[in-house]
């Protein structure tokens, strides 16, 4: 479906070469000072043309408030958001109309609608990110004036190229027990690292020789006229703990569904990850301490902010793989719809890696989750504050005052 949200719902709509893009979002609260350039700052980073590294579709996506919201103020009811599209090039593919495109969704949405849109990928094009990247800023801006929430997302690696997060054991050294899941640099930088040092590089990584080695492998393919894949990093700061809805939208869940909803997205990990698998536990949990200000905090965050499908406070950070775009300029073999065989060497304008510009839409859909949850929460602790306390369990039972 096009909605994303129980109590922050989130509708996206439009395909890639219609008059328009946007999205319908309901549940954000009122009172919220909202114009559209608050909005405009993340499509500005996720707007194609950006660099050399991207598609040169030329687009300005600029951002229409169609309702919701007056005298920049939002009041309760839904925000509707517009851009238009405005250099569509729908000649670009006729192939389509023949082939089913290799590793596209052209075949897929014709097997599932039994119709498809005939150019530049209808609704499985990445345009359609812009409504959840306008619907992201807003549950963005709330989340830092309400609760002091930061997101940080930044590109961590291309192709083989990646930050150092991790050491790889050495023939004979596998049930060696010293090494942990990230390098002390990683966790530092997951610490520190700002937008203003991510956006300093076109590639959006803040580790400056990396990034260079990073931008030199997309050029690389964008001249072989071929693309490469790469993942986002991102860190969710200051969230309170006690967000997630056991069992089956654990926060975790939730966020995951988020982030594998993106075009191009393969996989996901939170915390230690995969590399998590080669610790031993007890190098690998998270033992509990209590804070200058009383409240409990763990002395490592492996579990990447939550334990049990909750969050416990503490930074939430998790990494998502984006596959090689599959539109490429090269020639391929391949069968048209009627099987018979055929050579497709598509025209459209299409980015050699995607993400630098996947950088905000996960920002995006992580501050869409943690809002959402957020009033979840609340809503449950608002119910229960409205009840006589509870003097009859044991201590053990209730959470004491911080």
């Amino acid at each position: 479906m096009s909605t994303f949200g129980k109590l922050f719902r989130v509708t996206t709509y439009g395909e890639s070469h219609c008059p328009s893009v946007g999205a319908i979002i309901d549940g954000c609260p009122p009172g919220l000072v909202l114009e559209a350039k608050d909005i405009q700052v993340q499509l500005n980073r996720r707007r194609p043309g950006q660099s050399n590294l991207t598609t040169p579709r030329n687009e300005k996506d600029a951002v229409i408030l169609q309702s919701g919201t007056e005298r920049g103020v939002t009041l309760g009811t839904p925000i509707g958001l517009l851009v238009k599209n405005e250099d569509q090039r729908p000649h670009d593919y006729t192939e389509t109309d023949l082939f089913p495109r290799p590793s596209h969704a052209d075949y897929t949405y014709l097997a599932k609608y039994g119709i498809k849109a005939s150019s530049g990928g209808g609704r499985s094009s990445a345009r359609e990110t812009i409504g959840r990247v306008a619907a992201g800023a807003i549950a963005e801006k709330y989340l830092k004036q309400a609760f002091g929430v930061e997101i940080v997302a930044f590109v961590s690696s291309v192709g083989k190229i990646q930050l150092p997060m991790s050491k790889t054991a050495a023939p004979g050294e596998e049930d060696h027990d010293d090494d942990e899941a990230l390098t002390p640099e990683f966790r530092e930088l997951l610490n520190t690292v700002t937008r203003e040092q991510v956006d300093a590089d076109s590639i959006r990584c803040p580790h400056p020789e990396t990034a260079e080695r990073m931008i030199q492998r997309i050029l690389r393919a964008k001249e072989a006229n071929d693309s490469i894949g790469g993942t986002v990093t991102c860190v969710i700061r200051k969230v309170p703990a006690g967000l997630g809805e056991p069992v089956f939208d654990k926060f975790e869940a939730t966020l995951a569904h988020a982030m594998l909803s993106i075009p191009a997205t393969k996989a996901f990990e939170i915390g230690s990850g995969f590399k998590g698998t080669e610790i031993p536990g007890s190098k690998h949990n998270d033992p509990f301490v209590r804070r200058a200000d009383g409240s409990l905090g763990t002395s490592t965050n492996w579990s990447g902010g939550v334990q049990g499908g909750i969050t416990n406070a503490e930074d939430i950070y998790f990494r998502v793989a984006f596959k090689s775009p599959a539109t490429i300029s090269q020639a391929q073999g391949t069968v048209k719809y009627d099987g018979s065989a055929g050579e497709l060497a598509a025209r459209g304008r299409h980015d050699p890696c995607v993400v630098p510009r996947a950088v905000p839409i996960v920002e995006a859909m992580a501050a869409i989750v943690v809002l959402d949850q957020l009033l979840q929460q609340n809503a449950r602790k608002t119910a229960a504050s409205l009840l006589p306390p509870v003097t009859t369990l044991p201590p053990t039972m209730v959470l004491p005052p911080q």
